[in-house]
């Protein structure tokens, strides 16, 4: 059984948390510039545990479209990550991957085609696999990924389903608000949700208990 408690983290275990979203999201602005081949800035981003029940005010409104890739996290610790995005956003986000491709771009009023979904994959894995190679390197653990799985819902509906899975072992989700510039913002949204006794491993792994 875990022994820690997230509604009781000291000072030094949340920072230690909230600088692991720090770097990672550093990472992930590192890896989106190198796929885009254009130089990206990003916004200081904002780091916070938050409970379930929040969820999807940290996005905005439960009845909004927005894409999402989740894979699973399995090795030295379980759990599932999430990365959100507007739809504005997801199709800026496309747009450079193809021009970058010197594919032809996405207009608005266009549908989801299977190379745009596949597009926003290999987004969603450079960009998750950014954030997770930075814990694995903090804390020298094994970290696999799954296959990634991609939907367009309600915000509402998406942020249902880690709530689900992991409301019965604990109430906080590891979210990192990212706000890329490139020409127009893009607003994603990180989310990693984590078994306790995984907290606990990562905790441990960097000499903090």
């Amino acid at each position: 059984m875990a022994k820690i408690d997230l509604e009781k983290l000291n000072d030094v275990q949340h920072d230690v948390l909230k600088e692991i979203g720090n770097i990672g999201a550093g990472n992930a602005m590192t890896a989106l510039a190198s796929m885009i081949n254009q130089k990206v800035d990003m916004k200081v981003p904002k780091v916070n545990l938050i409970g379930f029940s929040d969820l999807v005010a940290a996005v905005g409104n439960e009845e909004e479209l927005m894409v999402s890739i989740m894979l699973s996290l399995e090795g030295d610790i379980d759990g599932m990550v999430l990365f959100m995005l507007d739809m504005e956003s997801a199709r800026i986000l496309i747009n450079l991957l193809l021009n970058n491709m010197g594919a032809e771009s996405m207009k608005e009023e266009d549908t989801f085609t299977d190379m745009h979904f596949s597009a926003l994959k290999e987004i969603g894995n450079i960009i998750i696999g950014a954030y997770m190679s930075a814990l694995s390197n903090m804390t020298h653990l094994n970290i696999s990924l799954s296959v990634p799985h991609i939907q367009i819902d309600m915000a509402g509906a998406i942020l249902s389903i880690p709530a689900i899975q992991f409301g019965q072992i604990g109430d906080k989700v590891l979210c990192i608000e990212n706000n890329f510039n490139e020409k127009s913002d893009i607003n994603g949204y990180f989310f990693m949700v984590l078994e306790l006794e995984s907290y606990e491993v990562i905790l441990e792994s960097l000499g903090i208990s």
